[in-house]
């Protein structure tokens, strides 16, 4: 069990190549966020956000995402903040209202006791509110395999997720996104959510307002449950 998430990396990465050639001419889409405070004088203080998320419709039957979602703090040239969150999955559709993926995760935040966290699960989901024009729902559930790292200890745990997506177009230039996931173990349950809502500004830009919220159920000593962020970001599709 050891390098369980590493052999799910390989294979998720197997299956990229494998279906790479079923396909001459993929859709790739890729979203930057991006927000940032600096100040100076008395008080020298910095904190930068940023997210990257690149969909891959290599087939119609294989669609591939990739996310990178990091936060940094610092007062005074101290780092009191740092937080990295990629995610790596390949969906295989099965009818445009069911489909099959493998999902694997990786977290590395500097301040919350442990040195790193990590999940590979098989999921099944659908696609609900097909009949909507303005709002897509989708389902998720599966099982898998966590890895936590402390400075003394590394465990690893069975874990079941359930996850939910639900985007609805409010106005021709708003969107209304809501996003939660619990993911539960014999050692402790993470729950995350986000909730943000994003105002077009140009045609590939726009301005989008979050809050996101982590709870773990059991964490290392004098470390709290619960972490959020609230940020205002620009967002650039291309």
């Amino acid at each position: 069990m050891k390098n369980v998430l590493a052999y799910g990396l390989c294979s998720l990465l197997a299956i990229f190549s494998l279906s790479a050639s079923a396909q001459e001419e993929p859709s790739v889409t890729t979203e930057l966020e991006l927000g940032a405070i600096f100040t100076s004088g008395n008080t020298e203080n910095e904190n930068i956000k940023y997210k990257v998320t690149v969909d891959w419709d290599q087939s119609e039957a294989w669609v591939y995402q990739f996310t990178s979602d990091g936060f940094r703090s610092s007062q005074d040239g101290i780092s009191n903040a740092q937080r990295l969150y990629h995610t790596g999955s390949a969906n295989y559709t099965i009818n445009p209202d069911n489909y099959i993926q493998s999902r694997i995760a990786y977290e590395n935040d500097k301040f919350s006791g442990f040195e790193s966290q990590s999940d590979i699960t098989i999921n099944y989901g659908r696609n609900m509110l097909q009949s909507r024009s303005n709002m897509t729902l989708g389902l998720s559930a599966g099982v898998g395999v966590r890895r936590s790292e402390t400075e003394f200890d590394t465990e690893n745990v069975v874990i079941a997720r359930l996850a939910t997506n639900y985007n609805w177009n409010v106005s021709e230039s708003a969107n209304f996104i809501q996003d939660f996931s619990i993911e539960a173990g014999s050692d402790s349950s993470i729950y995350r959510s986000e909730t943000g809502i994003q105002t077009d500004i140009r045609e590939n830009l726009s301005l989008k307002f979050s809050v996101k919220v982590k709870h773990q159920t059991d964490v290392p000593i004098n470390r709290e449950k619960t972490d959020t962020e609230t940020a205002i970001t620009l967002v650039l599709n291309f």
